[in-house]
């Protein structure tokens, strides 16, 4: 029997363009909660080939219950599959059936069916609406809130896509029962970076907390996701396009992009790369004088601690300096990285001497 745990609600304040985020157990039945963002009463939904046996029948009765009608796309699974060939298996479904420009999209799924739906719907008749049903930890405390919409391409990660935000995020906790032990870990990577560039507390909260975390305990797992949550949305409403602040959201991507990129998609989980990556930019950070050695040690601990890898593979300098080059953060030719002026606070700059940063690449692992 599901035990239930009050639903958690907080608003990503973009003005009129404001949305809701609920997190809670159950809420996959809740049509109530639904139903008022729809722009009509036909949606299509999104899925991919492992949740669709899950969840895509129980979302459509849903729906359905509500007078809503229902269709649904099933893509292949996997950051491999982040690509023009498999947006365009959405396209063909919306033109298919004709849908309308206020025919709603609804992903249901991880980051890689979040990026894609939000990025169909920004480009489908120059923009129709969408929902962000996240089933992973990573696309419920990341990938789902904010509006960064987009796929892969094979010289770099997310650099084609779109600014769009969803009109709804509905994070049932719930679909983590389902969720296999490696991507569990992969997202917990995102939870510890919000620790590590905005709250020292929540950090410490994370270490005294990640055995309940990994065991799914429905309120240490809500904690995590609304805190992180709430951060992600302070920092998108300052700065909602990347021109400033948020850019800190990318602590160890630069490095964890390019490990995704060099070691070929889908090998190393976004999390993963970005764990070992947040290890590099803590190295850096330490190198430059920020940090102690107790700091970095105290990140590998909690990264190790939450089943993810502390250690980078060996691309070789130049792959990481090539790919790290395509890093959307670079400006007028000069990498820019996210680093930690100190624990809970991160910093963004483009002054990390080439000695610093070979150092690091090349340490020993």
């Amino acid at each position: 029997m599901t035990m239930n745990f009050p639903m958690q609600t907080l608003t990503v304040d973009l003005g009129d363009r404001a949305y809701p985020i609920h997190i809670g157990n159950s809420l996959l039945g809740l049509t109530e909660l639904i139903l008022p963002h729809l722009a009509q009463k036909r949606a299509m939904i999104v899925t991919n080939t492992t949740v669709a046996p899950l969840y895509l029948a129980r979302l459509t009765a849903t729906l359905e219950a509500g007078g809503v009608a229902v269709t649904s796309v099933v893509l292949p699974d996997g950051e491999a599959y982040k690509n023009w060939e498999t947006l365009n298996l959405i396209f063909d479904a919306l033109l298919t059936e004709r849908a309308e420009r206020k025919t709603t999209l609804i992903a249901l799924g991880g980051g890689v069916i979040g990026d894609m739906t939000g990025f169909a719907a920004a480009s489908y008749q120059r923009g129709v609406p969408f929902i962000q049903i996240p089933t992973t930890l990573l696309s419920q405390v990341d990938s789902s809130v904010g509006g960064k919409t987009g796929i892969n391409h094979p010289l770099g990660k997310n650099m084609i896509g779109a600014f769009y935000q969803p009109k709804l995020v509905l994070a049932d906790t719930d679909t983590l029962n389902t969720l296999p032990a490696r991507e569990l870990s992969a997202g917990l990577a995102e939870v510890i970076k919000y620790g590590l560039i905005w709250d020292v507390d929540f950090l410490a909260w994370l270490e005294a907390n990640m055995d309940k975390l990994r065991a799914l305990d429905p309120v240490a797992i809500t904690h995590a996701i609304f805190r992180s949550c709430e951060i992600k949305a302070q920092v998108v409403a300052q700065d909602e396009r990347e021109g400033g602040i948020r850019a800190i959201l990318n602590l160890g991507h630069t490095f964890g992009h390019a490990i995704e990129t060099g070691m070929g998609y889908g090998n190393w989980l976004h999390g993963e790369a970005v764990a070992a990556g947040m290890v590099m930019a803590v190295e850096t950070s330490q190198r430059l004088g920020w940090l102690s050695e107790s700091d970095v040690t105290r990140t590998r601990t909690l990264i190790r601690a939450a089943g993810l890898p502390d250690t980078a593979p060996d691309l070789g300098v130049d792959t990481y300096l090539e790919y790290m080059g395509h890093d959307k953060k670079v400006e007028g030719g000069k990498m820019r990285f996210v680093l930690l002026k100190k624990m809970g606070e991160a910093v963004i700059t483009a002054d990390v001497p080439t000695e610093v940063l070979t150092g690091v690449l090349t340490a020993p692992r």
